[in-house]
């Protein structure tokens, strides 16, 4: 029993945990924050959320309950409405892998702020559990991330992760626009390079 539970204090653990607990908390932080600025720091941390997920060494539960969930219903869709706001327009995005798409020829229509709302409340749970610092519970809450991690919130990860990249990279005209505004101050001509 004892040696199941010294998982839980294994390097690769605790990174993941240290990642974790950053992605939980910058999503709960958002007020205020640009939506390129958001953009920009969720494509860093979503591959590194995946990476120490994927390192995870092996865990299995050992207790008898379940650990118990910190977000509720509400706390989910307080962030969710926060994550669709800061995102607005492009929150939107088509999805063409996922199960449905075997009986339908359309793609179907995803939001990045569910997916995100989605990865978080398995992780928020995780690290609830994990920071009470119960070694059976902290072993379970891990086994369960875990297990989420392979059939659930990975793939949602990697989906989001793409439709993010395509927010960054692909500016809309009226962005665009506005940078050439930006850019060009009236003193000279540079901003003008862009319409050739």
């Amino acid at each position: 029993m004892k040696e199941k539970s010294q998982v839980i204090f294994d390097r690769d653990v605790i990174e993941f945990v240290t990642v974790a607990a950053e992605f939980c908390n910058y999503m709960e932080r958002t007020e205020g924050i640009k939506r390129s600025g958001f953009v920009d720091t969720t494509l860093k941390i979503l591959p590194l959320l995946y990476l120490k997920a994927s390192l995870l060494p092996e865990c299995h539960t050992i207790g008898e309950d379940l650990p118990e969930n910190y977000v509720t219903e509400e706390v989910y869709e307080v962030l969710r409405m926060n994550l669709s706001g800061l995102l607005a327009g492009q929150d939107a995005y088509l999805d063409v892998f996922v199960e449905d798409m075997k009986y339908s020829d359309q793609p179907i229509t995803r939001y990045i702020s569910e997916d995100l709302a989605d990865i978080y409340q398995d992780i928020k749970d995780f690290i609830f559990v994990f920071q009470l610092g119960l070694n059976e519970t902290m072993n379970d809450s891990l086994a369960i991330c875990q297990e989420n991690f392979r059939e659930y919130w990975g793939q949602k990860l990697v989906n989001t992760l793409r439709a993010l990249h395509e927010v960054k990279y692909t500016q809309t005209e009226e962005e665009e626009e506005d940078i050439e505004k930006e850019d060009n101050c009236g003193c000279c001509c540079h901003g003008h390079h862009h319409h050739d």
